[in-house]
């Protein structure tokens, strides 16, 4: 099954991908500070192309092993929900900040390595426009 999310926050993007093909294709095609997260098996690539982001993963956030897979999912679980709350109310929240819903099944088993780094994504966005989740 195909999983297409979709997320676009100033350059946050979240598209589906069937074939290592297009994800050659894709990651050639993004700039230099593109941060792409895959899994094969569930056939979805995530691009985040927010300027920081990749520092931030790498300077600023924590290992990935510091916390357990579970923990990050329980973690998105309350960042998803929370985003979409925000993207539904763009009187309230920055639409420019909060643009698209993120489609997230809880029921999926993302990996460990797409969790941490949606979950880091999240973080970067507390620390890059001071929102509070």
């Amino acid at each position: 099954m195909k999983h297409l999310i979709y997320l676009i926050v100033i350059g946050l993007f979240i598209a589906s991908c069937n074939s290592t093909t297009k994800t050659i294709t894709a990651k050639a095609q993004q700039p230099e500070e593109a941060v792409i997260i895959a899994n094969d098996s569930l056939e979805f690539e995530i691009i985040i192309i927010d300027p920081g982001f990749e520092t931030y993963l790498y300077s600023i956030a924590k290992p990935i092993n510091f916390y357990s897979q579970p923990y990050y999912e329980i973690k998105n679980k309350f960042y998803v929900t929370e985003w979409n709350i925000r993207v539904n109310n763009p009187r309230k929240y920055n639409s420019s900040i909060y643009e698209n819903r993120i489609d997230y099944d809880f029921n999926t088993d993302y990996g460990l390595d797409v969790n941490y780094k949606l979950f880091n994504y999240f973080k970067f966005v507390e620390y890059k426009y001071k929102q509070k989740f």
